[in-house]
């Protein structure tokens, strides 16, 4: 049975669309993580660490290894807006 090559251009362009596509998703994820992959299934607790380590930090997956936390960490929390 003779093989269609025509209908190998489209097939080509397809599976070059979704692996384009793919790798793409897959940047742009790792680029809003800091380079880190995407955390799954995240309970209340970790939601409650992203939140502290983005104030200390300025980032959601940044960490720091300083045992004081700085001046301002004290004034930025959210309960601090919800009060007034």
């Amino acid at each position: 049975m003779p093989v269609p090559w025509e209908a190998l251009i489209p097939f080509g362009l397809l599976t070059g669309m979704y692996a384009v596509t793919g790798t793409l998703f897959n940047v742009v994820k790792r680029a809003e993580n800091d380079g880190k992959p995407p955390r799954y299934n995240l309970e209340a607790w970790d939601d409650m660490m992203m939140e502290r380590d983005r104030r200390l930090t300025g980032s959601k997956r940044g960490q720091t290894s300083d045992p004081v936390a700085p001046e301002s960490f004290a004034t930025n929390s959210v309960w601090a807006t919800k009060d007034t």
